[in-house]
């Protein structure tokens, strides 16, 4: 495991050396500096749940986010980003409410779901203050 970390490390490191765009981006305080729903999906959720959605079996079990009726209570998706769920971490120190409530946007508006609530900044501050059920 230590020798996979190391080359992954090592690969990022002459990635970046070459002047090659990093898949993720973080700002000076480890934060994802991506903006917009979709911008946050693909470097921050598609590398387990795919691009499409539909997420994937192998080494793990991803969800997909495809068709999710479980998508459909607003709160759900916001929980988890916030909070993380088994192999997902938690994203509340990560992403800004206004992030959190754009990717939790783009989610419930692609891969064939159609939810017509929006999340805010507010809804995402609001669920963050409440206790982990």
């Amino acid at each position: 495991m230590r020798a996979v970390f190391a080359g992954l490390c090592l690969s990022a490191a002459t990635l970046a050396a070459a002047g090659a765009p990093s898949a993720q981006t973080f700002g000076s305080r480890s934060h994802f500096t991506e903006e917009g729903g979709a911008a946050i999906y693909a470097s921050v959720c598609a590398a387990c749940h795919m691009a499409d959605g539909r997420g994937a079996r192998g080494a793990g079990a991803y969800p997909s986010l495809a068709q999710d009726r479980d998508l459909a209570d607003l709160a759900y998706p916001i929980a988890l980003l916030l909070l993380g769920q088994k192999a997902m971490p938690g994203f509340a120190h990560l992403l800004s409410d206004q992030q959190i409530a754009d990717v939790t946007n783009y989610v419930r508006t692609h891969f064939g779901n159609a939810y017509p609530d929006r999340a805010t900044p507010a809804a995402v501050a609001a669920i963050a203050g409440q206790p982990a059920p």
